[in-house]
Protein backbone atom coordinates (compact mmCIF):
# COMPACT_ATOMS: atom_id res chain seq x y z
CA UNK A 1 0.00 0.00 0.00
CA UNK A 2 1.22 3.47 -0.86
CA UNK A 3 2.23 5.84 1.92
CA UNK A 4 -0.29 8.33 0.01
CA UNK A 5 -3.13 5.97 0.47
CA UNK A 6 -2.19 5.57 3.97
CA UNK A 7 -2.66 9.04 4.95
CA UNK A 8 -6.05 8.62 3.29
CA UNK A 9 -7.22 6.03 5.42
CA UNK A 10 -5.94 7.74 8.10
CA UNK A 11 -7.64 11.11 7.28
CA UNK A 12 -11.41 9.29 6.71
CA UNK A 13 -10.18 7.47 10.02
CA UNK A 14 -10.16 11.15 11.40
CA UNK A 15 -13.43 12.23 9.64
CA UNK A 16 -15.54 8.83 10.59
CA UNK A 17 -14.54 9.30 14.61
CA UNK A 18 -15.80 13.09 13.55
CA UNK A 19 -18.34 12.44 12.81
CA UNK A 20 -19.30 9.51 14.92
CA UNK A 21 -19.12 12.27 18.05
CA UNK A 22 -21.09 14.95 17.25
CA UNK A 23 -21.87 16.92 20.00
CA UNK A 24 -25.99 16.33 21.50
CA UNK A 25 -28.14 19.35 21.56
CA UNK A 26 -29.03 21.11 24.76
CA UNK A 27 -32.11 22.62 26.60
CA UNK A 28 -32.17 24.16 29.97
CA UNK A 29 -35.18 24.96 31.60
CA UNK A 30 -34.62 27.49 33.95
CA UNK A 31 -37.26 29.02 36.55
CA UNK A 32 -36.76 31.72 39.35
CA UNK A 33 -37.51 28.76 42.09
CA UNK A 34 -38.64 25.45 43.32
CA UNK A 35 -42.39 24.89 42.09
CA UNK A 36 -42.83 27.05 38.61
CA UNK A 37 -43.37 24.23 36.63
CA UNK A 38 -39.52 23.41 34.94
CA UNK A 39 -40.07 19.06 35.62
CA UNK A 40 -43.85 19.42 34.54
CA UNK A 41 -42.94 21.09 31.25
CA UNK A 42 -39.96 18.90 30.59
CA UNK A 43 -42.41 15.74 30.89
CA UNK A 44 -44.90 17.37 28.80
CA UNK A 45 -41.94 18.01 25.89
CA UNK A 46 -41.38 13.64 25.90
CA UNK A 47 -44.75 12.97 26.27
CA UNK A 48 -44.84 15.31 22.79
CA UNK A 49 -41.69 14.07 21.35
CA UNK A 50 -42.84 10.32 22.04
CA UNK A 51 -45.84 11.31 20.25
CA UNK A 52 -43.73 11.83 17.48
CA UNK A 53 -41.86 8.42 17.60
CA UNK A 54 -38.90 9.87 18.89
CA UNK A 55 -36.15 7.87 20.64
CA UNK A 56 -36.97 9.50 24.11
CA UNK A 57 -36.30 8.44 27.45
CA UNK A 58 -36.26 9.47 31.36
CA UNK A 59 -32.86 9.21 32.72
CA UNK A 60 -33.73 11.25 36.44
CA UNK A 61 -36.58 13.26 37.20
CA UNK A 62 -37.63 14.64 40.94
CA UNK A 63 -41.35 15.40 41.32
CA UNK A 64 -41.03 15.85 45.18
CA UNK A 65 -44.78 14.25 45.46
CA UNK A 66 -46.61 16.93 43.45
CA UNK A 67 -49.37 14.95 41.85
CA UNK A 68 -49.84 17.01 38.20
CA UNK A 69 -45.87 16.07 37.95
CA UNK A 70 -46.24 12.57 39.09
CA UNK A 71 -48.75 11.72 37.03
CA UNK A 72 -46.69 12.78 33.75
CA UNK A 73 -44.24 9.99 34.39
CA UNK A 74 -47.08 7.68 33.63
CA UNK A 75 -46.37 5.91 29.73
CA UNK A 76 -43.00 7.69 29.92
CA UNK A 77 -39.79 5.08 29.26
CA UNK A 78 -37.85 5.58 32.07
CA UNK A 79 -33.90 4.38 33.07
CA UNK A 80 -33.42 2.73 36.20
CA UNK A 81 -31.70 4.88 38.28
CA UNK A 82 -28.03 3.65 39.58
CA UNK A 83 -28.83 2.60 44.05
CA UNK A 84 -26.04 2.99 45.74
CA UNK A 85 -25.37 2.80 49.61
CA UNK A 86 -23.68 5.84 51.41
CA UNK A 87 -23.73 6.08 54.97
CA UNK A 88 -25.82 3.48 55.33
CA UNK A 89 -28.85 4.94 53.12
CA UNK A 90 -29.76 3.61 50.14
CA UNK A 91 -29.45 6.44 47.68
CA UNK A 92 -30.73 6.60 43.62
CA UNK A 93 -28.69 8.63 41.16
CA UNK A 94 -28.55 8.76 37.44
CA UNK A 95 -27.45 6.48 35.26
CA UNK A 96 -25.19 7.27 32.86
CA UNK A 97 -23.60 4.40 31.80
CA UNK A 98 -27.05 2.36 31.02
CA UNK A 99 -27.96 6.30 29.23
CA UNK A 100 -24.79 5.82 27.19
CA UNK A 101 -26.11 2.12 26.82
CA UNK A 102 -29.09 2.56 25.31
CA UNK A 103 -28.14 5.87 23.61
CA UNK A 104 -31.96 7.26 23.16
CA UNK A 105 -32.30 10.51 20.89
CA UNK A 106 -33.24 12.34 23.49
CA UNK A 107 -33.25 12.42 27.16
CA UNK A 108 -34.88 13.94 30.47
CA UNK A 109 -32.41 14.39 33.17
CA UNK A 110 -33.74 16.78 35.94
CA UNK A 111 -31.99 18.97 38.92
CA UNK A 112 -28.61 19.98 36.86
CA UNK A 113 -27.08 21.50 40.01
CA UNK A 114 -27.42 18.01 41.85
CA UNK A 115 -23.82 17.14 43.51
CA UNK A 116 -23.07 13.03 43.02
CA UNK A 117 -22.56 10.58 46.06
CA UNK A 118 -18.57 10.56 46.58
CA UNK A 119 -17.48 7.93 44.49
CA UNK A 120 -19.10 8.37 41.45
CA UNK A 121 -17.34 9.15 38.06
CA UNK A 122 -18.33 12.62 38.37
CA UNK A 123 -18.81 15.26 41.03
CA UNK A 124 -21.71 16.90 39.78
CA UNK A 125 -24.41 15.62 37.38
CA UNK A 126 -24.07 18.64 34.95
CA UNK A 127 -20.63 16.22 34.25
CA UNK A 128 -22.54 13.81 33.44
CA UNK A 129 -25.06 15.61 31.22
CA UNK A 130 -21.81 16.80 29.52
CA UNK A 131 -20.81 12.93 28.91
CA UNK A 132 -23.75 12.55 27.35
CA UNK A 133 -24.06 15.56 25.18
CA UNK A 134 -20.29 14.41 24.31
CA UNK A 135 -22.08 10.65 23.29
CA UNK A 136 -24.10 12.46 20.72
CA UNK A 137 -27.38 12.20 22.65
CA UNK A 138 -29.49 15.40 23.03
CA UNK A 139 -30.31 16.56 26.73
CA UNK A 140 -33.23 18.20 28.06
CA UNK A 141 -32.53 19.35 31.73
CA UNK A 142 -33.76 22.04 34.38
CA UNK A 143 -32.40 24.39 36.74
CA UNK A 144 -32.91 27.47 39.19
CA UNK A 145 -31.53 30.61 38.71
CA UNK A 146 -30.12 30.89 41.86
CA UNK A 147 -27.24 27.72 41.03
CA UNK A 148 -25.85 29.74 38.46
CA UNK A 149 -22.72 30.13 39.76
CA UNK A 150 -22.04 33.94 38.47
CA UNK A 151 -24.42 35.40 40.28
CA UNK A 152 -24.16 33.43 43.58
CA UNK A 153 -23.34 36.60 45.05
CA UNK A 154 -26.44 38.63 43.79
CA UNK A 155 -28.68 35.66 45.25
CA UNK A 156 -27.18 35.52 48.53
CA UNK A 157 -27.62 39.08 49.16
CA UNK A 158 -31.47 38.96 47.92
CA UNK A 159 -31.88 35.48 50.18
CA UNK A 160 -29.93 35.29 52.63
CA UNK A 161 -28.92 31.91 51.70
CA UNK A 162 -25.38 31.17 50.13
CA UNK A 163 -26.17 28.29 47.65
CA UNK A 164 -23.63 25.07 47.65
CA UNK A 165 -24.84 23.29 44.61
CA UNK A 166 -23.84 25.59 41.72
CA UNK A 167 -23.67 24.98 37.66
CA UNK A 168 -20.94 27.04 35.75
CA UNK A 169 -21.90 29.52 33.17
CA UNK A 170 -19.89 27.69 30.42
CA UNK A 171 -23.20 24.73 30.33
CA UNK A 172 -25.61 27.67 29.41
CA UNK A 173 -23.45 29.25 26.73
CA UNK A 174 -23.53 25.52 25.61
CA UNK A 175 -27.06 25.48 25.14
CA UNK A 176 -28.74 25.41 22.36
CA UNK A 177 -32.19 26.90 23.78
CA UNK A 178 -32.44 28.35 27.12
CA UNK A 179 -36.40 28.41 27.79
CA UNK A 180 -37.80 30.70 31.07
CA UNK A 181 -40.31 28.69 33.06
CA UNK A 182 -42.32 32.08 34.39
CA UNK A 183 -45.02 32.55 36.94
CA UNK A 184 -45.71 35.92 38.93
CA UNK A 185 -45.07 36.12 42.90
CA UNK A 186 -48.69 35.80 43.12
CA UNK A 187 -49.20 32.76 41.73
CA UNK A 188 -46.23 30.93 42.88
CA UNK A 189 -47.36 31.70 46.67
CA UNK A 190 -50.76 30.78 45.68
CA UNK A 191 -49.31 27.18 43.96
CA UNK A 192 -47.51 26.61 47.72
CA UNK A 193 -50.31 27.91 49.85
CA UNK A 194 -52.29 24.83 47.94
CA UNK A 195 -49.73 22.58 48.31
CA UNK A 196 -48.33 22.09 45.07
CA UNK A 197 -44.88 22.98 45.66
CA UNK A 198 -44.38 21.14 48.92
CA UNK A 199 -46.01 19.50 52.09
CA UNK A 200 -48.44 21.70 53.77
CA UNK A 201 -46.88 21.34 56.87
CA UNK A 202 -43.76 22.98 55.21
CA UNK A 203 -45.67 25.97 53.76
CA UNK A 204 -45.39 28.47 56.56
CA UNK A 205 -41.94 27.99 56.89
CA UNK A 206 -41.29 28.63 53.17
CA UNK A 207 -43.44 31.52 53.28
CA UNK A 208 -41.75 33.14 56.39
CA UNK A 209 -38.57 32.48 54.65
CA UNK A 210 -37.50 31.72 50.92
CA UNK A 211 -41.04 32.41 49.21
CA UNK A 212 -41.40 36.08 50.22
CA UNK A 213 -42.70 38.61 47.53
CA UNK A 214 -39.78 41.09 47.77
CA UNK A 215 -37.37 37.90 47.19
CA UNK A 216 -39.61 35.87 44.77
CA UNK A 217 -39.53 39.39 42.20
CA UNK A 218 -35.57 40.01 42.43
CA UNK A 219 -34.90 36.41 41.47
CA UNK A 220 -37.54 36.44 38.77
CA UNK A 221 -35.81 39.15 37.45
CA UNK A 222 -32.72 37.86 37.28
CA UNK A 223 -34.32 34.66 35.33
CA UNK A 224 -35.79 37.04 32.97
CA UNK A 225 -32.83 38.73 32.82
CA UNK A 226 -30.38 35.34 32.23
CA UNK A 227 -32.65 33.99 29.53
CA UNK A 228 -33.03 37.18 27.78
CA UNK A 229 -29.15 37.69 27.65
CA UNK A 230 -28.47 33.87 26.45
CA UNK A 231 -31.75 34.86 23.34
CA UNK A 232 -29.59 38.04 22.58
CA UNK A 233 -25.85 36.15 22.41
CA UNK A 234 -27.38 33.85 20.50
CA UNK A 235 -28.70 36.27 17.58
CA UNK A 236 -25.58 37.89 18.24
CA UNK A 237 -23.19 35.06 17.29
CA UNK A 238 -25.62 33.02 14.60
CA UNK A 239 -27.63 36.16 12.95
CA UNK A 240 -26.00 39.43 13.08
CA UNK A 241 -22.42 38.86 13.48
CA UNK A 242 -20.43 40.81 11.39
CA UNK A 243 -17.14 38.99 10.43
CA UNK A 244 -14.88 42.23 10.43
CA UNK A 245 -16.22 42.71 13.80
CA UNK A 246 -13.48 42.09 16.82
CA UNK A 247 -15.19 39.89 19.16
CA UNK A 248 -14.64 40.77 23.03
CA UNK A 249 -12.16 38.79 24.76
CA UNK A 250 -12.02 39.41 28.68
CA UNK A 251 -8.60 39.38 30.92
CA UNK A 252 -9.46 39.63 34.86
CA UNK A 253 -5.82 40.69 36.67
CA UNK A 254 -5.96 39.16 40.44
CA UNK A 255 -4.12 39.14 43.42
CA UNK A 256 -3.60 36.74 46.24
CA UNK A 257 -6.67 39.04 48.14
CA UNK A 258 -9.37 36.25 48.35
CA UNK A 259 -12.43 38.23 48.57
CA UNK A 260 -11.39 40.54 45.47
CA UNK A 261 -10.02 38.25 43.36
CA UNK A 262 -13.15 36.31 43.71
CA UNK A 263 -15.46 39.49 42.90
CA UNK A 264 -13.50 40.09 40.08
CA UNK A 265 -13.49 36.69 38.40
CA UNK A 266 -17.12 36.30 38.97
CA UNK A 267 -17.93 39.55 37.45
CA UNK A 268 -15.51 39.05 34.40
CA UNK A 269 -17.16 35.96 33.89
CA UNK A 270 -20.67 37.46 33.86
CA UNK A 271 -19.15 40.25 31.36
CA UNK A 272 -18.03 37.35 29.27
CA UNK A 273 -20.59 35.70 29.54
CA UNK A 274 -23.20 38.02 28.55
CA UNK A 275 -21.51 39.25 25.48
CA UNK A 276 -20.54 35.56 24.55
CA UNK A 277 -16.62 36.52 24.49
CA UNK A 278 -13.50 34.40 25.67
CA UNK A 279 -11.44 35.27 29.16
CA UNK A 280 -8.85 35.00 31.05
CA UNK A 281 -7.49 35.26 34.02
CA UNK A 282 -3.73 36.76 34.91
CA UNK A 283 -2.09 36.31 38.59
CA UNK A 284 1.27 37.24 38.39
CA UNK A 285 3.43 35.95 40.94
CA UNK A 286 5.18 39.08 42.33
CA UNK A 287 8.93 38.46 44.70
CA UNK A 288 7.05 39.11 47.41
CA UNK A 289 3.93 36.44 46.55
CA UNK A 290 5.71 33.49 46.19
CA UNK A 291 4.98 30.49 47.94
CA UNK A 292 7.41 30.68 50.81
CA UNK A 293 6.03 34.11 51.98
CA UNK A 294 2.45 33.76 51.99
CA UNK A 295 0.28 31.81 54.53
CA UNK A 296 -1.14 28.81 53.34
CA UNK A 297 -4.68 30.11 53.83
CA UNK A 298 -3.47 32.79 51.16
CA UNK A 299 -2.06 29.57 48.91
CA UNK A 300 -5.61 27.57 49.16
CA UNK A 301 -8.01 30.63 48.35
CA UNK A 302 -5.70 31.42 45.13
CA UNK A 303 -6.11 27.68 43.98
CA UNK A 304 -9.86 27.89 44.96
CA UNK A 305 -10.04 31.10 42.92
CA UNK A 306 -8.31 29.91 39.85
CA UNK A 307 -10.40 27.16 39.64
CA UNK A 308 -13.51 29.22 39.93
CA UNK A 309 -12.40 30.65 36.81
CA UNK A 310 -11.86 27.56 34.87
CA UNK A 311 -15.10 26.49 36.22
CA UNK A 312 -16.48 29.86 34.80
CA UNK A 313 -15.11 29.38 31.21
CA UNK A 314 -12.45 31.55 31.72
CA UNK A 315 -8.52 30.47 30.91
CA UNK A 316 -5.94 31.26 33.84
CA UNK A 317 -2.43 32.34 33.09
CA UNK A 318 0.04 32.27 35.64
CA UNK A 319 3.34 34.03 35.42
CA UNK A 320 6.28 34.97 37.69
CA UNK A 321 7.41 38.42 37.69
CA UNK A 322 7.75 41.56 39.48
CA UNK A 323 6.57 44.14 36.44
CA UNK A 324 2.93 43.89 36.85
CA UNK A 325 2.21 46.02 34.13
CA UNK A 326 4.52 44.88 31.64
CA UNK A 327 2.46 41.29 32.45
CA UNK A 328 -0.66 43.08 32.31
CA UNK A 329 0.29 44.38 29.12
CA UNK A 330 2.17 41.16 27.34
CA UNK A 331 -0.66 38.70 27.71
CA UNK A 332 -3.47 41.72 26.86
CA UNK A 333 -1.69 41.59 23.51
CA UNK A 334 -0.52 37.78 23.27
CA UNK A 335 -4.64 37.11 23.87
CA UNK A 336 -6.06 40.29 21.65
CA UNK A 337 -7.92 41.34 24.72
CA UNK A 338 -10.29 43.91 24.29
CA UNK A 339 -11.51 44.77 27.94
CA UNK A 340 -9.05 43.98 30.86
CA UNK A 341 -11.18 44.28 34.60
CA UNK A 342 -8.95 45.09 37.95
CA UNK A 343 -10.20 46.13 41.15
CA UNK A 344 -10.51 49.10 42.82
CA UNK A 345 -7.64 51.24 43.36
CA UNK A 346 -7.43 49.93 47.29
CA UNK A 347 -6.74 46.21 46.05
CA UNK A 348 -3.06 44.74 46.59
CA UNK A 349 -3.00 44.59 42.76
CA UNK A 350 -3.73 48.07 41.79
CA UNK A 351 -1.45 49.41 44.37
CA UNK A 352 1.92 47.64 42.80
CA UNK A 353 0.97 48.87 39.25
CA UNK A 354 0.58 52.65 40.84
CA UNK A 355 3.97 52.15 42.72
CA UNK A 356 5.45 50.93 39.51
CA UNK A 357 6.99 53.96 36.82
CA UNK A 358 4.76 51.62 34.09
CA UNK A 359 1.48 52.64 35.30
CA UNK A 360 1.81 55.26 32.67
CA UNK A 361 3.15 53.04 29.36
CA UNK A 362 0.13 50.18 30.85
CA UNK A 363 -2.45 53.57 30.27
CA UNK A 364 -0.76 54.42 26.82
CA UNK A 365 -0.55 50.73 25.25
CA UNK A 366 -3.93 49.98 25.89
CA UNK A 367 -4.92 53.27 24.59
CA UNK A 368 -2.91 52.69 21.24
CA UNK A 369 -4.67 49.12 21.11
CA UNK A 370 -7.95 50.39 21.93
CA UNK A 371 -7.98 47.78 25.03
CA UNK A 372 -10.77 49.13 27.89
CA UNK A 373 -10.11 49.59 31.23
CA UNK A 374 -12.78 48.09 33.60
CA UNK A 375 -12.21 49.30 37.27
CA UNK A 376 -14.20 46.70 38.97
CA UNK A 377 -16.35 47.34 42.97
Amino acid sequence: MSVSNDKEDQVQHYLDLANQSVRGKLKIYIGMSAGVGKTYRMLQEAHDLLRKNVNVKVGYVETHNRKETHALIEGLPLIPRRQVFYKGKQLDELDVQAVLLLHPEVVIVDELAHSNIPGSKNEKRWQDVVDILDAGIDVITAVNIQHIESINVEVKQITGVEVKERVPDKLLQMADEVVNIDLTARELITRLQEGKIYDHHKVQQALTNFFQPEKILQLRELALKEVAGQVERKVDYTVTKNKTWQHERFLACISTSHEAAQRIIRKTGRLASYYNANWYVLYVQTPHEELDKIPLAAQRHLINNLKLATELGGEVVQVKSKHVANEIIQTAIDKKITTICIGKPHLNLFQVILRTSLFNQLLKTLSEKDIDIIILS
